[in-house]
């Protein structure tokens, strides 16, 4: 179908593969079918554009917002029953609890004139999460057909192979499809076919090729090589638009959207800033450091006192254990400075990544930090045991009942100014910092601390 072939790119032999499956609408399909490759292959827009532009009735489930094993019976059952009552306008709830009940009422509502004379298909998709249901499930989906009687294929799409899904009890075996990857060609002429009414094709192309260049190596996901054309494309066109280029000059094109280009790379799959902050940094030409503080990471909603922990674990982690008295305590006696730091300290500590520390010292750092007194209680350590399922901080060596536990802090830079920021109520820009090398155990004032952090 030419028509077909227009909508679904650069996948025409799979296309071909599940026409040839499908046959005509009164012939047994397969049981069943196991559609897999990697994110963003097409699986799940094929298989929908397919059964839709040849108007096979068909059920579309995904297995994610179905997590239970009622809510995925109810809803095949409840879709299926639409499609015979599109014509009535009407049609009643079905409840349904264990597979057994689907069966019947499976055969219920395809004995309907509507469905008795063709192939219903029940498409799962985000099939691998039904290994997590009951364990006669993914055996009787396979066998559907068989149990029920009626001429029904189920179609699994999955992002893991069939090997993975197999019981070790065994079970029906069902026709494999792969999905391969998108080649950089095939990415190329699918993400030129968006290209906007207002700019001519060749145009886009070249901007696409552009793109793909700079992002192709790290990331290989449509959808996200999707999402970064279409933001970045303003820019791309913004000299033709000021009429300072034309649509060939590729040269001046190119050196006005590359430095943009680094900076999104910063932000591949992260969504660190929402598209309309990426919009207006692009506008106003700033630097991408300046909206660290706005991203989705630093919005993590964290309590009070897990803040001053998460603080006090950033310097406990860049900050040598024998400057502590130095920088935290007020009477802290006469300390010389000849030498004071060795030659291998004098290396940011940035580029020598976060250091292991106990507990006591992080505690000790946080009554340092905090204005008022915070007492050892069961509150503090389980916001302590918070921040490591959150993945803030990191447990460490813990095997060992003779010794403590140890922790390193996992979170950047760019997050602590961001929390430091809202927790002391300053807003002044950041500057270059040589990392908190050191900093301060009682009374630690927020002049200090906006000494060490800003």
């Amino acid at each position: 179908m030419p028509h077909l072939e227009n909508m679904v790119l650069c996948r025409e032999s799979q296309v071909s593969t599940l026409q040839s499956l499908f046959g005509e609408r009164h012939h047994f399909s397969f049981a069943s079918i196991f559609i897999y490759g990697h994110t963003a292959s097409g699986k799940t827009y094929v298989t929908q554009t397919l059964l839709k532009t040849l108007e096979l009735p068909h059920v579309f489930v995904n297995c994610v917002e179905c997590f239970t094993l009622r809510l995925l019976l109810e809803q095949i059952l409840n879709r299926l029953n639409r499609l015979n009552s599109s014509g009535d306008g009407h049609s009643t709830q079905i409840t349904c609890d264990t597979f057994n009940d689907f069966v019947r009422l499976f055969k219920q509502v395809t004995k309907a004139k509507s469905l008795e004379d063709q192939t219903v298909y029940i498409v799962l998709d985000k099939a691998e999460y039904l290994r997590d249901m009951e364990a006669n499930i993914l055996p009787g989906f396979l066998r559907l057909q068989e149990l029920t009687h009626r001429n029904v294929t189920v179609i699994f799409l999955s992002e893991i192979v069939w090997e993975k899904f197999r019981p070790n009890t065994g079970c029906f075996e069902p026709f494999v499809l792969y999905f391969p990857d998108y080649s950089i060609g095939n990415l190329q002429k699918i993400l030129s076919h968006d290209h906007p009414p207002e700019y001519s094709a060749d145009f886009y192309a070249a901007y696409i090729n552009i793109l793909l260049g700079v992002f192709y190596t790290v990331c290989r996901d449509l959808k996200e090589l999707r999402h970064l054309a279409v933001l970045n494309f303003p820019k791309y066109c913004e000299p033709v638009v000021k009429g300072e280029a034309s649509e060939r000059d590729t040269r001046k094109l190119w050196r006005n959207i590359e430095p943009h280009l680094k900076k999104a790379m910063q932000t591949v799959y992260l969504r660190e800033i929402s598209s309309s902050q990426w919009e207006k940094l692009q506008k106003d030409d700033t630097d991408l450091g300046q909206l660290k503080g706005l991203s989705a990471y630093t919005h993590v909603e964290l309590p009070y006192y897990s803040k001053f922990i998460l603080i006090a674990a950033y310097l406990a982690s860049y900050n040598p254990a024998r400057t502590d008295k130095r920088f935290f305590l007020k009477h802290h006696g006469k300390i010389k400075k000849t030498n004071f730091l060795k030659k291998h300290e004098k290396t940011s500590n940035h580029l020598l990544g976060p250091k292991l520390f106990p507990l006591d010292r992080l505690l000790a750092i946080l009554y340092s930090i905090v204005d008022s007194r915070v007492a050892p209680t069961a509150n503090i350590f389980s916001q302590i045991s918070s921040l490591v399922t959150l993945q803030l901080l990191t447990l460490v060596g813990h095997d060992d009942q003779l010794d403590g536990p140890k922790y390193k802090c996992t979170v950047s830079l760019d997050f602590i100014r961001a929390i430091a920021r809202w927790q002391l109520g300053t807003c002044k820009k950041p500057v270059g910092l040589q990392v908190p090398t050191q900093v301060s155990f009682r009374s630690f004032s927020s002049d200090n601390f906006n000494k060490h952090l800003f």
